[in-house]
């Protein structure tokens, strides 16, 4: 079962940097089958609900490799943030006026 190391991406909602560490999740694709009773889904595979949470990058690839977990890793893209505050909208230098 292929497993996926990655670093999640944070909220855009919010500017915080919780997200710091890296994790190995297995692979969920094949193994939800949807309950002919209830209509929900069920799995027999276990692995599927696992999720290793690493410090780093080189931590969760050595994991894998010891474990003999075939992996891929996704790579985050970095994002540039631009720092405004709210003064910014009302300063003298701005380029376009402020009006409603």
């Amino acid at each position: 079962m292929l497993a996926k190391i990655y670093k999640p991406v944070p909220s855009a909602m919010t500017s915080g940097r919780s997200k710091q560490n890296w994790i190995l999740e297995f692979d969920k694709s094949l193994s939800a089958t949807i309950d002919p009773l209830t209509g929900t889904k069920r799995s027999k595979n276990v692995m599927a609900q696992v999720n290793l949470e690493f410090k780093s990058r080189d931590e969760a690839i050595t994991y894998a490799k010891m474990n003999n977990i075939p992996h891929r890793v996704i790579e985050r893209q970095v994002v540039n943030r631009i720092k405004r505050s709210y003064a910014d909208n009302f300063s003298f230098d701005r380029k376009v006026p402020w009006t409603h």
